[in-house]
This record gives structure tokens, C-alpha cells and sequence, in this order.
């Protein structure tokens, strides 16, 4: 029974997440009070984030299943967190796991390769670790080999997916300091790559991202729960009116309970953005203080490393770019959707506004970067379509395991992922 308790608390990730910052935190010699402070606000960390992914999870389960009785087809938002959240909750110590070893691999691969980046985004690390964790689950293979295999190319992504993107940075920032630690590295790369299209362009006066003028309505969108709130509210009123029209307006009233049926969907996706606020709060404590032991241990033994930062640390270079790439990446979301309608696709995957915000607003930078606002819309509007249709390639696997209510969206899970899938799948089916 005792046994049985132990091997249970193993198996919980809020723990195992404070036992690396612990160690991390021994490992610098911190004051007592500063390890058992970081310790346990870790942890505490943790435990919000699952409060906001269970609120979100209601959300999106509710708009399933509006949606599909609305339409009459499957369709899944492209929400990051969510993913991760129900990836935790089936998985939580295969991706705890691959996460924590993805940080040592990282640090290793930077010490004694020429790929120096510190990827220091750790809730990047968090969701490309749920990724790889599924990749190797679904193949069927054993814990260890998921947690060491996953650990390993987590790492590698997180030192080696930078250079990539670092002379769009160098461009960006002007200085070779800081490199890109958002795991969408093939994407803004490629979306740089498009604006080289335009690049004789920025020379002409106004058409430049920073030249153009921008509806102030586009500048609420900059908030990003406010943006996160009108746009799942949006979504929820399409799918109720579509349950209208087709003769479900039952469902709806069912389903809204006590409130009025036709302002709950504005409620949902009040609680919906309350609940990712929630969620990222919960996230940022908790990666923090997992970041902190780690940025001590490779500032210590790491001297060359150059750390690579979230996303919003090029917006102030391109705002308005950003806002251009934000708008870009969504319609191309929405024609990604209708691609897959077409296409009859079995199931259809639903642009979310937060990885249009930051990706899509990544992207429109790095396509201004050489191609001015035609760069960045053309960028972000590539990297859209991008987000919602190669989900595909890995979402059969994550279904079958359970992880179906929401994807994984961005480009290097579902390239990477991808790959490692297929490669070993068709190693597999050499021997067996």
C-alpha cells in the first residue's frame, strides 16, 4: 500500500517539476531560503496551470461539441495549451520527464558542439516536450526509450532550431546577442526568406510595416486576452448560430444551463480567455523558476552560450508588423480551413487567436525584416495556412492516444515531429 502511494506521487508532475528545480537550485549553492522558496513556488506554479488548462479544457470541450452538431463535421482548435494540458494529463511524467532531460541535453549539446543556444522559453520546452513525448508513445515504445530519445532531440532542437533563424535576427535586432527561442524557427525562417521577395520594395516611402497606418481598433488586438476573449467568443457565436439553423437550438439551451443561451457564448469566451490567463500565470512561475537553476548552471560552465528568448522580444522592433502578421496569419488560418473543407478532410482544424498573436505576429517581423508590410503579410499568411494544415500529418497518432479535443500547432512540432515519426515508423516495418 505504502509502495503503491510512493510510485503514485512519482507519477505526479508537480513534484517531479520542484524536485528539478530543487536540485538545479543545490546544484548553484542558493541560500536555503531561496531553494525552498523556489521549490515551492515551482510547484505552486504548477498546480495553477492546471487549474487554467481545466478551465479552458471545459471550454473547448463545449465548443466540440457545438461545433460538430453545428456542422456536421469534427472540428479541433489549434490551441497549444490545451494540447499540452490533455498531453499532461494522460502522460504527465513521460513529458515531465522528456522536458527536464531536454533541458540537460540542451545545456550538453551547447557546451560541447558549435550549437550554442540556451533555449530559455521553457514553455516551448514544456509543449515541444508533450509533442516528442506522443511522437514516441504512439510508436509504441517504452518509457526509458521516450524519455532518453525524446529528451535528446528535444535538446538538440532547443540548441541547434536558432541558427537557423539568427540572421533574420541579426537583421531584426541589429546585433548578434539574443537568438529566437519560440520552437516556430523553420517557419519564421521561411517566412524571412519569403520577404526577400519584396526586398527591393522597402525603399519606396510608405511601404514599410513602420510607415503604415493601422486601424486603432487593430491595436486592442495587441492585448492578448482581449484578443484571445472576442476571438473565442466569435467562434462560439458561429457555432450556435450554426446549431440554430440546423434545428439543435435544444443542444444550446442545454448545454448554456442557467444563463441565457445566446450571451453564454460571449461568457465562454470571457472564461475561456480567464482561464489561459490563469494557465500562463501558472506557466511563467513555473518555468521561471526552473529557468533560473538552468541559466546559473550554463552561465557557470557554458561561457559562449548566447540565450534564446521568446518571440515578443522582436516586437518592439516592428510593431507594426506584428499586427500585420497577427491579421496575415489569421486569414491564412481560415484558408487553411477551408482548404480543409474542400479537401474533406475527417476532421477540421480551427485557427486559435493566441498562436496567430505570437506566431503570426513573429512572422509578419521577420518577413518585414527584408520585405517590408508585403513581406510580413505574405509570411505570416504562409506561416497561417502552415498551423492549421500540417497539424494533420501528426494528429491520427495523438487521437488514438487520446489527445483529440485540441493540436499542437506550430511549424517545428509537426515538421520535426513529423520526420522522427515516419522514420522510425518505416524502420519499424522493416523488422517487424
Amino acid at each position: 500500500m505504502i509502495i503503491d502511494a510512493l510510485l503514485g506521487q512519482v507519477r505526479n508532475t508537480a513534484l517531479i517539476i520542484g524536485l528539478v528545480a530543487l536540485i538545479g537550485l543545490i546544484l548553484q549553492k542558493k541560500k536555503r531560503s531561496e531553494i525552498i522558496s523556489g521549490t515551492v513556488k515551482t510547484i505552486v506554479g504548477f498546480m495553477i496551470f492546471n487549474i487554467g488548462s481545466g478551465a479552458m479544457s471545459g471550454v473547448v470541450n463545449n465548443f466540440s461539441a457545438l461545433f460538430n452538431a453545428g456542422f456536421g463535421i469534427e472540428g479541433v482548435t489549434t490551441q497549444v495549451e490545451v494540447a499540452t494540458a490533455l498531453a499532461l494529463n494522460e502522460f504527465g511524467t513521460e513529458v515531465a520527464l522528456v522536458f527536464v532531460l531536454g533541458f540537460v541535453f540542451n545545456l550538453l549539446i551547447a557546451k560541447f558542439t558549435r550549437f550554442k543556444a540556451i533555449f530559455l522559453t521553457g514553455q516551448h520546452f514544456l509543449y515541444f516536450g508533450a509533442v516528442l513525448a506522443l511522437v514516441f508513445i504512439a510508436l509504441g515504445a517504452p518509457m526509458w526509450v521516450t524519455v532518453i530519445a525524446g529528451g535528446f532531440f528535444l535538446g538538440l532542437a532547443g540548441a541547434a532550431l536558432p541558427s537557423l533563424a539568427q540572421p533574420y535576427m541579426r537583421k531584426i535586432t541589429g546585433s548578434d546577442d539574443i537568438a529566437m527561442g519560440h520552437f516556430n524557427l523553420i517557419g519564421y525562417t521561411f517566412a524571412g526568406w519569403l520577404g526577400k521577395i519584396f526586398k527591393g520594395s522597402t525603399e519606396k516611402a510608405g511601404s514599410d510595416s513602420a510607415d503604415v497606418k493601422l486601424p486603432e481598433f487593430l491595436k486592442l488586438f495587441r492585448d492578448f486576452v482581449f484578443s484571445v476573449a472576442v476571438f473565442m467568443a466569435v467562434l462560439f457565436y458561429v457555432a450556435t448560430i450554426a446549431c440554430v439553423v440546423n434545428g439543435q437550438l435544444p443542444l444550446v439551451q442545454e448545454m448554456s444551463g442557467n444563463d441565457i443561451w445566446f450571451i453564454w457564448p460571449l461568457l465562454q469566451g470571457l472564461q475561456f480567455a480567464a482561464g489561459m490567463s490563469v494557465l500562463i500565470y501558472g506557466v511563467r512561475q513555473f518555468i521561471a523558476e526552473i529557468t533560473t537553476a538552468f541559466v546559473g548552471i550554463s552561465e557557470k560552465y557554458i561561457p559562449n552560450a548566447k540565450p534564446a528568448v521568446d518571440c515578443p522580444a522582436v516586437f518592439p522592433f516592428a510593431p507594426n508588423a506584428v499586427l500585420i502578421g497577427f491579421v496575415g496569419s489569421l486569414l491564412g488560418g481560415f484558408f487553411g480551413m477551408w482548404l480543409m473543407v474542400i479537401f474533406k478532410s475527417p476532421v477540421i482544424l480551427i485557427p486559435a487567436a493566441g498562436i496567430c498573436f505570437f506566431s503570426g505576429g513573429t512572422s509578419g517581423v521577420f518577413g518585414n525584416a527584408y520585405g517590408g508590410w508585403r513581406g510580413a503579410l505574405l509570411g505570416s499568411f504562409v506561416i497561417g495556412i502552415g498551423l492549421v494544415v500540417l497539424p494533420l500529418m501528426l494528429y491520427p497518432a495523438f487521437a488514438n492516444l487520446g489527445i483529440a479535443d485540441a493540436s499542437f500547432p506550430n511549424i517545428d512540432y509537426n515538421v520535426i515531429g513529423a520526420v522522427i515519426y515516419r522514420v522510425i515508423d518505416f524502420i519499424k516495418g522493416l523488422f517487424i
